[in-house]
């Protein structure tokens, strides 16, 4: 594997942080191209994923470009970390926005980067927020892309409820506005199937050491654990779980579990994992076929392997070229009115705008060993 793909990422294995960008007004900003803000974690927990983000963005620009682009002009990419501080990202995106560097935003961020920075840029770009979120997000200029808990968790925990016997959940979440939403959401979904939480831990973004979390569950009696933790910090997570034997005793079921994470943990650290999410590489779809294959033929057998994270900033780009081409503007006024027409076809087929939310299918899939065994569409 390349050097730069490595798991982790950036800040996460070893390998220094990005470089500074270089200030904004050094841009090449023309007439020419529809310059687009790919805002990506490269450091921190999230870094494991943002190698396959970047390269899915790059590859639906690509496309985009060979169809002829977006009102006749090419798309180009400005990759931004979304892994730094919240207000670092909103501040670096905002300064490429008022000169002109970039006409639009997407990508796969955690929420708290999205709530610096949709009031900033919101009402002057289009933003297509591509990760799945806590639900709620009304900015104008807003679009979504991915799951919320009202269709992603709350039929995940129905179905385990009910088809395992499962009564008490314990949530092991990050200490920021995702975990802590979607564990308020969860209460409630838990007595519906006359369940409960019996317990809830927050950790900091970038933990390594869950031993009295373990300890934790363990001592509730739980018999399921609702993760809702972030890429290399799930990866550590289930690690330690697997070696504390809580595995063989509690299931555990993660709403952002993507292959790279899969493959981060290690076969050994699998085993009574759930995921729910619109997307699973192994699908077997005629769309995620295709998908599979020009990424392949693109990036060859050596990149990061494709996810629901890397494939949502791919819709990310066709979402934003689709608004765009829609509208006949950039002007975030004139997309906005005619958003509830739009459309547009990728690996998870032909999805359509609802309230500026992406209308999707949820499934639910079984870890076997790195690969995800899809077991229900919910």
């Amino acid at each position: 594997m390349r050097d730069d793909w490595a798991v982790g990422g950036p800040g996460t294995s070893g390998l220094p942080d990005p470089p500074a960008r270089p200030p904004a007004e050094l841009w090449d900003v023309t007439s020419a191209t529809i310059g687009v803000a790919l805002v990506v974690p490269l450091r921190g927990p999230a870094g494991i994923f943002g190698p396959s983000c970047e390269l899915c963005a790059e590859l639906a620009v690509e496309q985009v470009n060979r169809a002829g682009g977006v009102l006749g002009r090419e798309l180009r990419l400005v990759t931004v970390d979304g892994g730094a501080p919240p207000n670092r990202v909103a501040a670096e995106v905002e300064a490429l926005v008022s000169v002109g560097a970039v006409h639009g935003v997407t990508g796969w961020h955690i929420s708290s980067v999205r709530q610096s920075l949709a009031p900033r840029i919101a009402h002057r770009v289009p933003y297509v927020y591509t990760a799945l979120y806590e639900g709620g997000e009304h900015t104008d200029g807003v679009f979504l892309t991915s799951e919320t808990p009202d269709i992603q968790l709350a039929p995940a925990m129905s179905t385990l409820t009910g088809e395992l016997g499962l009564r008490r959940w314990f949530i092991v979440g990050n200490d920021y506005v995702w975990p802590r939403r979607t564990a308020v959401a969860a209460r409630g979904y838990a007595a519906r199937g006359e369940a409960r939480i019996c317990g809830e831990a927050y950790v900091p973004l970038g933990t390594h050491d869950f031993t009295s979390v373990l300890r934790r569950v363990e001592e509730s009696d739980a018999d399921a654990v609702l993760m809702l933790l972030v890429g290399n910090d799930a990866v550590r997570f289930n690690r330690a779980f697997a070696r504390s034997g809580l595995d063989g005793r509690c299931v555990r079921l993660s709403t952002l579990m993507d292959e790279n994470m899969l493959l981060g943990s290690g076969v050994t650290a699998t085993s009574g994992l759930y995921s729910a999410a619109g997307f699973f590489a192994s699908l077997v779809t005629a769309e995620n076929l295709d998908f599979h294959g020009l990424y392949a033929r693109r990036f060859g057998v050596d990149a990061p392997p494709l996810g629901s994270l890397g494939e949502s900033c791919y819709e990310g780009v066709l979402l934003l070229s689709a608004l765009i081409e829609q509208a006949r503007s950039l002007d975030v006024q004139a997309i906005g009115a005619s958003a509830g027409a739009v459309s547009y076809e990728g690996p998870r087929g032909l999805l359509r705008l609802r309230r500026r939310h992406v209308g999707q299918r949820i499934y639910l899939a079984e870890a076997r060993g790195l690969e995800f065994d899809v077991v229900a569409q919910l």
